[in-house]
């Protein structure tokens, strides 16, 4: 679940993002521990605000607060990987950036098809129009060399969640928001070409006439198709560079292949490991109260 403030504080987005990038980059280390003090005096907030940000990041499954020890920082496994800031972070994150996309883009292989044959079943005449529109629209600006413009984004947008939500599957629908963050993260990342390949526009236009036409084999084969596009795309861009860099194998997501040794986390005992940061920030004792 996305955690949302219960009151406007204009200044937790920014500490909420600085913190959980700073998370999921590794630079404040799986079992790092630090205090409402510690974020009050590095970002010049109000308790309110950094307990507010301290919540945020507790829903977000980063951080485990305890009144003993203080805040501390969880380990990947424990992440919300489906939240979009969480995603979104990921994405912009030079370590995490690769496997997040296919990871992303293997959820998309699991999901989408099958979601697509129940659409197939279940749409109803207006979403099955709808889908034959946004096919054409999606169409004619990648074959007019716009396919990395906003407009072509928000019509695939609409598109792959209308095949979800139409499918009638709840579980399917509530993955709306993850795919198309990590549609809109792909065109941030320079990703989407302005021409994007004939094979995935025709995809797209025979997916959705399979959809309107209740062909509901037809629909998850091309689904199966048009992800499998998304995949082959991308399979340039795995983690190899990143992972040789700190002297790990390299991991291809798309092959069997053992994952590679993971570092023991770092503990603290009677003071912060936070990054060092400039005199008069994070100041103070790492395991202190914190409430």
């Amino acid at each position: 679940m996305t955690y949302t403030p219960t009151s406007p504080t204009p200044l937790l987005d920014p500490v909420l993002k600085e913190l959980g990038t700073e998370i999921i980059s590794g630079k404040i280390p799986a079992g790092q521990r630090f205090t409402l003090q510690d974020l009050c005096t590095r970002f010049g907030i109000s308790r309110t605000v950094a307990r507010e940000v301290m919540r945020a990041l507790e829903q977000l499954n980063l951080v485990h607060a305890s009144r003993r020890v203080g805040i501390t920082v969880l380990e990947k496994k424990d992440w919300a990987v489906f939240d979009k800031s969480v995603i979104a972070w990921r994405l912009e994150t030079p370590q995490e950036r690769d496997l997040q996309l296919h990871s992303l883009t293997q959820l998309r292989i699991a999901v989408e098809p099958i979601a697509a044959r129940a659409a197939a079943n279940n749409a109803n005449p207006e979403e099955r129009t709808r889908l034959v529109e946004l096919s054409t629209l999606i169409c004619d600006l990648g074959r007019s060399g716009m396919g990395n413009s906003p407009d072509f984004l928000d019509a695939d947008i609409e598109f792959h969640t209308l095949i979800l939500t139409s499918s009638r599957n709840e579980m399917f629908a509530s993955l709306a928001s993850t795919v198309a963050t990590v549609l809109t993260g792909r065109a941030q990342l320079g990703l989407q070409p302005n021409h994007p390949a004939d094979e995935a526009l025709d995809h797209h236009e025979r997916l959705a006439a399979a959809i309107a036409s209740g062909e509901s084999l037809a629909a998850e084969d091309y689904a199966r198709m048009l992800v499998s596009e998304a995949r082959e795309s991308l399979a340039v861009l795995t983690p190899a560079s990143h992972n040789r860099q700190r002297g790990e194998p390299a991991l291809y997501i798309f092959q069997p292949h053992p994952s590679p040794p993971q570092k023991k986390p770092t503990m603290c005992s009677s003071r912060s490991l936070l990054p060092q940061s400039p005199p008069g920030q994070f100041a103070g004792g790492g395991c202190s109260r914190w409430f």
